[in-house]
């Protein structure tokens, strides 16, 4: 990985929400990281199964084992070059779109986090709760703070469900996709190698496509955050790298 120009990074993610940093994780990184995936007891409630898509909510804390080997020294150097010192994880997920998924997600921002209960509180809302997991939309200013990384396990391109990005979405607030203006907008496919990662603003709309050329794609998605939130609500998922 070039380490040397992570400034050219972190000034592309704040210009346009998105970049891509390949050769992160070492072949031999990734055989550890694949090995403590295929010995993952599937039935917990926390891990969602079809033809599609097989998905682990809560990763780093369902799987403890992985941490160590999500968070080599590539990724803590990033974190705390790009992010800042005080970034935390707050939210993960492992999803894995098998050969022959049709998973399509249209373009959408991520606009909830994980917290540990749910209360009435100013600027917070609207509230999901999944499998006794609590959602919700906070203010603006915390979900602009906030910065994903999805580590990708396999090569990853248009062709098997790679992210489809729209530049500079993540500095213009929620941004609807049904009022996406194709004339002013561009759509950028984000080609991910095997061990890279794709950094993204959770604002920056996004989307993929259905596989079309029978590969996999795994990928760890891991969000950071370094705002407290406010009176008694915690992350639910919080995590010192």
């Amino acid at each position: 990985m070039s380490l040397n120009n992570l400034e050219n990074h972190k000034s592309h993610i704040e210009k346009y929400g998105f970049a891509v940093i390949n050769n992160v994780f070492s072949h031999k990184e990734l055989e550890e990281i694949n090995h403590v995936l295929s010995h993952i007891d599937t039935s917990k409630e926390n891990f969602r199964k079809s033809d599609d898509l097989f998905a682990i909510r809560q990763f780093l804390k369902e799987v403890p084992e992985i941490r160590n080997l999500v968070f080599n020294e590539n990724i803590r150097k990033i974190i705390k070059e790009l992010f800042g010192e005080n970034y935390f994880a707050v939210k993960s997920i492992y999803f894995d779109k098998p050969e022959t998924s049709n998973w399509y997600v249209a373009y959408h921002q991520d606009l909830t986090i994980s917290v540990d209960k749910k209360l009435e509180l100013a600027n917070f809302g609207p509230w999901t709760t999944k499998q006794n997991q609590f959602a919700v939309q906070p203010p603006l200013n915390i979900l602009e703070n906030i910065y994903t990384i999805r580590i990708h396990l396999d090569d990853t391109d248009e062709d098997n469900g790679a992210l489809k990005v729209i530049p500079q979405s993540h500095a213009k607030g929620i941004y609807r996709p049904e009022t996406i203006d194709w004339t002013v907008e561009t759509e950028v496919i984000c080609n991910v190698e095997k061990g890279g990662i794709m950094i993204m603003k959770p604002l920056t709309l996004h989307g993929s496509n259905r596989t079309t050329n029978g590969k996999k794609r795994r990928v760890i998605h891991i969000e950071f955050s370094d705002i407290e939130l406010p009176e008694v609500l915690q992350w639910s998922e919080r995590m010192n790298g």
